[in-house]
């Protein structure tokens, strides 16, 4: 018999720090949410860094993906634990759907399904055409080109004709070994920024809107971006819907990144499943409707 019924799955930065700055607390403070929701339905649970070398996988029925957000820095490895533990402990989300979303080729599958989406042209690891060519055949001359696989803002890049010779200099060694995308600059980001919604079980709980520091593009507070409260609008909350409807499977809890594209149009940038920061701090009753679909998975 399984000794726990959830892991709440972090990286091993945030498992037990001593000095806990703002980013971690907050990290601390919404996993303890989540566990204390958990609990609340009888769970038995524990929260455990993925990476964790003494811990015994098969003694739980579950994972929980939360804050392990080293893993598109060691995803090799990463790649390699999701596999040999999904044969005995259930994920959540699943590892289907983790097979799926880890790579942002998924947003092919959802423009394919009439979901929009910002217009995306990926390049393929060791591909011979260079920025200035990919730009010609695209029409494209503002873009932002960042890894396929990959989180925080990591090797993310903003080309114009003036910085495509280094942006190309320095990315030509990382394109030889993984898969990169080429999107149009979306022009409303550094303007209005993008919004973050977040569905648990199917059901739309809150949103926020995220706004880069001035001259730059990346939302992320890694670079100085901020967050802001957000009330949705209507076609907000559809189109993160019809987004997560468009999955492969029903997810759990998802977060939906929306921003409007060069027409004014609404279009998803991107669409996460595996740890997406959930911001539940902002709402912390919303732990409670993460409890409710760990729930129905498992007793599915």
């Amino acid at each position: 018999m399984a000794k726990y019924d959830v892991i709440i799955l972090t990286d091993s930065r945030y498992v037990d720090p001593e000095d806990p700055d703002q980013y971690t607390q907050n990290i601390l403070t919404e996993d303890s949410l989540v566990r204390k929701a958990l609990e609340e339905k009888g769970f038995i649970v524990e929260r455990r860094s993925w990476s964790d070398p003494e811990f015994e996988w098969k003694e739980t029925l579950s994972v929980l993906f939360r804050t392990n957000w080293d893993y598109f820095d060691r995803f090799a490895e990463f790649y390699a634990w999701t596999k040999r533990i999904s044969d005995h402990t259930q994920f959540i989300n699943s590892i289907d759907l983790l097979n799926w979303n880890i790579d942002k080729h998924y947003l092919e599958d959802l423009g394919n399904k009439k979901v929009p989406i910002i217009p995306t042209r990926f390049i393929p690891r060791g591909s011979l055409l260079t920025l200035s060519e990919l730009h010609n055949l695209t029409g494209w001359n503002h873009t932002v080109v960042k890894p396929a696989i990959g989180g925080a803002a990591r090797h993310t890049f903003q080309i114009t004709q003036r910085t495509m010779n280094e942006v190309e200099e320095h990315l030509k060694p990382l394109m030889k070994e993984e898969d990169f995308m080429l999107q149009p600059f979306q022009y409303s980001i550094p303007d209005e920024g993008e919004v973050s919604l977040m569905i648990f079980g199917g059901a739309y709980s809150h949103a926020v809107l995220k706004k880069a520091k001035a001259g730059d593009f990346r939302v992320q507070d890694d670079f100085g971006g901020t967050v802001h409260d957000h009330i949705a609008s209507k076609e907000e909350i559809e189109l993160g819907l019809q987004a997560v409807e468009a999955c492969p499977e029903k997810p759990a809890y998802a977060r939906v990144d929306i921003m409007k594209d060069n027409d004014g149009n609404l279009a998803v940038s991107e669409l996460e499943l595996i740890e997406p920061e959930l911001w539940f701090r902002r709402k912390p009753e919303s732990a409670k409707m993460m409890a409710e679909a760990v729930v129905d998975r498992l007793q599915q």
